[in-house]
């Protein structure tokens, strides 16, 4: 049944940017609960043992307290699980045949996919009982998640450690390593159930930014940008859905300051009206069944008589469309964060292109694990996480922005864009398509 319903939210999804059914395919709680469940089976059998062979761990020990999860481990709790309970460890211990055991030392089985393996009355203290189960195991390698340049991989509190550390005997504690590219690659490789899934779930942000920029919604000289935003909540609450961050809506128009597309993203102006031949830009993103989108498009507001964006707006929007298309044929597999920016920086400036690149992974984070393609206010590259290889089956945020002179304006326009997109290993393309144009309000 749920395979079907899954099929269902496909189809409507793959029918090309803005699939019009998008909204009207979203499942109950209940649904929603079973088919997470089944992706997170599916991934810890099928992808984790293929992620621990990668990267030569033989053991991965997740250790979390209730409300203040590990972020890894919060993506591998049960969708009936909202937080860990009281002291959750979870290890995963490769097997010889290429599979792994999944484990719990805890107090519960974590759902129906880590075996709870705490004895009480043989091992009162469940630290002896998590050596025991080294002990028995006797792994070469045991990563745990600590990580300078990754947050997300940075989950193993110190009490946590310290307690742990005190316990495991000196022979395993030097078999001890970061489990940073490991945990990185759980969570920025996307499961073929994952794939096939996250073009719907881009369809369902792209819909609900088209209902919201339209007539229907904003009204010249009366709506506020903050009016948008807010009915951008009150819709994704009304649909049963999540924002990962507030949504922002800002304007440039032909009497702003001539520098105004340098201002700043921490000082991004407050509440205005919309009115008659405002470029309006908006960033706004969904979650839906533990994935995220992020997206960023522009909207044009009609003057009275004019029947189309002008031509000096859409030729600005074609530069930022080329951009992100010199971004994307720069991915290749192995190759870091920096070095793609890099390249797609050197390859814009040869084409005229004002540019500035600041592209993230996107998965069961807004701003995800995985190689950090710029920042808007780091053009030169990233220490750490820019340092990070490209690898298949990872899903990005193409997020940029192109500066170009409007001639009708007299002055330059930021065309600030962003779409989300997978990499496959042999191409890019993206999941629900991208915007081609400024889109007019109203629209025909």
């Amino acid at each position: 049944m749920y395979r079907l319903l899954v099929l269902l939210a496909i189809l409507c999804g793959t029918q090309g940017l803005f699939a019009q059914n998008a909204l009207e395919n979203i499942l109950s709680e209940r649904e929603r609960s079973a088919l997470v469940d089944e992706i997170l089976e599916d991934r810890l059998d099928n992808l984790l043992p293929q992620l621990m062979e990668r990267v030569g761990i033989d053991m991965w020990i997740l250790i979390s307290r209730e409300y203040n999860e590990d972020p890894v481990m919060k993506t591998m709790l049960p969708s009936t699980w909202l937080s860990a309970r009281r002291r959750t460890i979870m290890v995963f211990n490769r097997l010889e045949d290429g599979g792994i055991e999944k484990i719990a030392i805890a107090r519960y089985s974590v759902g129906n996919l880590l075996k709870g393996e705490w004895n009480i009355d043989v091992y009162p203290d469940q630290w002896e009982a998590l050596v025991n189960t080294i002990e028995s195991r006797d792994p070469k390698r045991i990563g745990l998640n600590y990580s300078k340049d990754f947050a997300l991989a940075d989950g193993l509190v110190k009490t946590e450690y310290d307690e742990f550390m005190e316990k495991l005997p000196k022979a395993y504690q030097a078999r001890l390593t970061s489990a940073q590219n490991l945990a990185i690659a759980w969570l920025e490789t996307r499961s073929e159930k994952e794939i096939e899934l996250y073009p719907s779930i881009c369809a369902m942000g792209h819909q609900i930014l088209q209902e919201a920029f339209s007539a229907e919604v904003i009204t010249p000289g009366e709506t506020t940008t903050d009016d948008v935003i807010w009915w951008l909540r009150e819709r994704v609450t009304e649909l049963g859905l999540n924002t990962w961050f507030h949504p922002s809506v800002s304007i440039q128009r032909s009497e702003m300051d001539k520098n105004s597309f340098l201002r700043s993203f921490s000082k991004r102006t407050k509440e205005q009206v919309i009115e008659r031949g405002d470029l309006l830009h908006v960033d706004f993103g969904i979650t839906y069944l533990r994935l995220n989108t992020d997206q960023q498009q522009h909207f044009y507001m009609l003057r009275e008589g004019e029947t189309e964006v002008p031509a000096g707006l859409r030729n600005a929007f074609q530069a930022g469309n080329r951009l992100q298309d010199i971004l994307v044929d720069n991915f290749e597999a192995g190759k870091s964060g920096n070095t793609i920016l890099k390249d797609a920086l050197a390859q814009a400036a040869e084409e005229g292109i004002q540019a500035s690149i600041y592209t993230h992974p996107i998965g069961f984070h807004g701003h995800a694990a995985g190689p950090t393609i710029g920042m808007w206010d780091q053009q030169g590259g990233v220490k750490g996480k820019g340092d990070y290889p490209l690898y298949a089956n990872t899903a990005y945020s193409i997020e940029l922005f192109a500066a170009s002179e409007v001639k009708e304006w007299g002055k330059i326009i930021r065309i600030m864009l962003e779409e989300d997109g997978l990499y496959t290993g042999d191409s890019f393309r993206f999941l629900d398509g991208r915007a081609e144009q400024i889109y007019a309000i109203p629209r025909k």
